[in-house]
């Protein structure tokens, strides 16, 4: 029995084509951590919830509350985590605990910067020292875990995230996306929120729109953006729609940067780094700080169709056809 765990939106739609591949061939339950609350009701499978109980540190409480959750284990061989949230660090830990084989799903992304992205560069990295498998988008993840020694085994096999695209058209339109939500913006996300206002301003002919992020410190800023269409979060197969049929993204997401490459167009990432490299400077280029983002606006509208016919280095939409193959090759 695999248990298939998840914490966040991201990894929810990251692990359902893993669950589709699944039924029929490897029996499995699925564990819901709870690190975002209001996503279970729309999960469309039986699921084991846990509880966070919040403390002075978000961080902590997400750990502790996973910790000694031991029932969720029982009759449990291996346990799969997409990613790295502190959920999936804590899960990992936990089953490490109990001698559980632990599977991680999107395994060896790396900046190698502990700060960018925080925390997630030490949750990836603290994961892959315990995984038993290794299930790696791209040759460059394979790579940095074979420069590690991790011990487990490891294997190329693309985004999952992918798979749920295969049947979304691709068109134009004069919408620019733009998301921003990332820890390590937070403490000048004002700076970041007045440049895109300001290039909206300047840019009439295009359309910001951006589907606001709850988080607290991103929603207080929510009154810079006088010329951005400030909209609620969507779901996310309408918010797939939204990038299908844009001009390009400004954002500080990951996994967007491989859903923009998959869909041949091109974002701006805000950050000072990115686990994401195969698509950089074609699909995907990084502006380190709000000043910045001027300029590289500039270069990425006037050749915002340079990305078309390049092929998407983060997979092709069969992953989780290899993944199933490889946990019954290695008898998961």
């Amino acid at each position: 029995m695999i248990l298939v765990s998840f914490g966040t939106r991201p990894e929810y739609i990251k692990i359902k084509p893993i669950l589709r591949a699944l039924r029929g061939h490897i029996n499995y339950k699925v564990l819901f951590t709870g690190q975002h609350p209001d996503l279970v009701s729309n999960v469309q499978e039986d699921v084991i919830t846990l509880d966070i109980d919040d403390g002075d540190n978000r961080l902590d409480s997400i750990v502790a509350s996973v910790m000694g959750q031991g029932h969720v284990f029982e009759g449990v061989d291996s346990v799969m985590v997409q990613g790295d949230t502190t959920s999936a660090f804590a899960i990992a830990l936990a089953a490490f605990h109990r001698n559980i084989k632990v599977i991680h799903l999107e395994a060896g992304l790396r900046t190698y910067d502990l700060k960018h992205p925080y925390p997630e560069e030490f949750n990836r990295q603290a994961i892959s020292r315990i995984a038993d498998i290794n299930l790696c988008p791209t040759e460059i993840n394979y790579t940095n875990l074979l420069d590690e020694k991790v011990s487990g085994k490891s294997f190329i096999v693309g985004n999952t995230v992918l798979d749920n695209l295969v049947d979304v058209n691709v068109s134009y339109s004069n919408n620019v996306i733009v998301t921003m939500h990332r820890r390590e913006n937070h403490y000048w996300i004002d700076q970041w929120f007045g440049a895109i206002d300001d290039i909206a301003a300047n840019n009439p002919d295009l359309n910001f729109v951006l589907p606001l992020h709850p988080n607290p410190n991103v929603t207080k800023h929510r009154n810079i953006l006088k010329n951005v269409e400030v909209i609620a979060p969507v779901p996310y197969e309408k918010f797939m729609k939204m990038l299908a049929e844009c001009k390009f993204a400004i954002t500080d997401s990951g996994g967007l940067q491989e859903e923009m490459a998959f869909f041949n167009k091109m974002c701006i990432v805000c950050r000072k780094e990115t686990e994401r490299k195969m698509g950089l400077g074609v699909f995907s280029h990084l502006c380190y700080k709000p000043e910045n983002l001027y300029g590289l606006f500039w270069i990425i509208n006037e050749n915002y169709r340079s990305a078309e016919g390049v092929g998407c280095p983060y997979g092709d939409g069969e992953s989780s056809k290899r993944i199933v193959q490889i946990l019954k090759e290695n008898h998961v």
